[in-house]
């Protein structure tokens, strides 16, 4: 069971292939991203600049988004850059999936 959980969106609104901007008070705007391995939560905004990363184009492949501003890219599983401009790592955040519904863990 899981101790705490915030419920972010249903995983019906997050087709395979696409993300889900998701804003919730006490956390910087997050992107949810439905992979072939399943879902994914990081922070939605590039490390690089001010881009949201759920526009970004999805990679299902390699897990990977690249941000729609200078083509830096980023593994959504381990938030590791992946293509420059982007050097500095994206947070992600342990993911719970129940009854339909994305939940972020605490």
């Amino acid at each position: 069971m899981i101790a705490t959980s915030l419920k972010l969106c249903a995983t019906e609104a997050v087709p395979l292939g696409e993300a889900l901007r998701v804003e919730v008070e006490g956390y910087p705007p997050l992107a949810v991203f439905h992979m072939n391995d399943g879902f994914f939560i990081t922070n939605d905004t590039c490390t690089h600049g001010v881009a949201s990363l759920a526009e970004g184009e999805i990679d299902l492949e390699d897990g990977i988004v690249e941000c729609p501003w200078h083509s830096g890219a980023f593994d959504v599983a381990t938030g590791k850059a992946c293509a420059a401009p982007c050097t500095r790592p994206l947070k992600v955040y342990p993911v719970h999936v129940e009854d339909g519904f994305v939940h972020l863990v605490e």
